[in-house]
């Protein structure tokens, strides 16, 4: 089968939203808006002009354990057209620009948490601001995948990586982002806690969901969706310098199964 790029977006909440309120009221909120957004743009003709289907993961920390809610998007490299009858694949290294993508979210985003009490907590300024979104095409997304599973299994930080806990003092080492070069934090326990505890979801948080063709509601068709990706690989196997056979009645290309062998004719 043929690597097609599929593009991986990530949308940050604002800091001063992400502050004011907590992340497992304004995660469903983000998600949604996102996916409406990137849903949107995608369905334009402009774009894309089809489906497609989405993997949004949550994150909330930064490597030294900073408070940072994000979400990751791994997008499918391709959509269903608007008929359902034909998969079409994406540019290999473009899908949507990232500024009306930033501007759609953040409308979305505002009109959803107006129909909240929490719109009120939110400073002005942050409808003002320009928010941040970022994409790019990762292949065939497996190595986003593993990538993005320790977020899903575990939190913020791990065993090893907590150096010593003595004099009530707490030192862990994290990789900076930046240098990609080791360094240590040191802090006061009940700092560190704190640290620790504002990426503790609650009980029963969904931090991995769903949308477009791969949203739950939709799965039954997804052998159809298989099949589209199917005759549009081996739409693109056929030798252009062969005669395509097609079917008369829909128009596909015609998919060699068997051939039958040829039978003696009557004397």
């Amino acid at each position: 089968m043929e690597v097609h790029a599929v593009p991986f977006i990530i949308a940050f909440i604002p800091t001063a939203i992400a502050i004011a309120l907590n992340v497992s009221m304004t995660a469903p909120i983000l998600f949604q808006a996102s996916a409406e957004a990137i849903m949107t743009l995608t369905n334009d003709p402009k774009y894309l002009g089809a489906t497609v289907g989405m993997m949004g993961v949550l994150q909330t920390w930064t490597r030294n354990l900073c408070y940072h809610p994000h979400i990751h998007f791994l997008i499918t490299g391709g959509g269903i057209t608007p008929d359902g009858k034909r998969w079409k694949y994406a540019s290999p290294k473009f899908l949507v620009h990232i500024k009306p993508l930033s501007i759609l979210i953040r409308a979305k985003f505002k009109q959803a948490l107006k129909n909240t009490t929490l719109y009120r907590q939110v400073p002005s300024i942050v409808w003002k601001q320009s928010w941040v979104c970022h994409i790019e095409p990762v292949g065939s997304g497996e190595a986003v995948l593993k990538y993005l599973t320790p977020y899903i299994f575990r939190v913020a930080i791990s065993d090893k990586n907590i150096l010593s806990c003595k004099d009530g003092k707490v030192t862990f080492r994290y990789k900076d982002a930046q240098t990609k070069t080791v360094k240590t934090c040191t802090v006061d326990a009940f700092a560190f806690i704190h640290l620790f505890l504002q990426h503790v979801l609650p009980r029963g948080f969904v931090k991995v969901r769903y949308f477009g063709f791969l949203a739950t509601k939709k799965r039954s068709n997804l052998q159809y969706i298989k099949e589209l990706i199917g005759k549009r690989l081996e739409y693109k196997k056929v030798d252009k310098g062969k005669k395509i056979m097609t079917c008369p009645d829909c128009g596909h290309v015609l998919i060699l199964i068997a051939e039958l062998p040829k039978r003696r004719g009557p004397p």
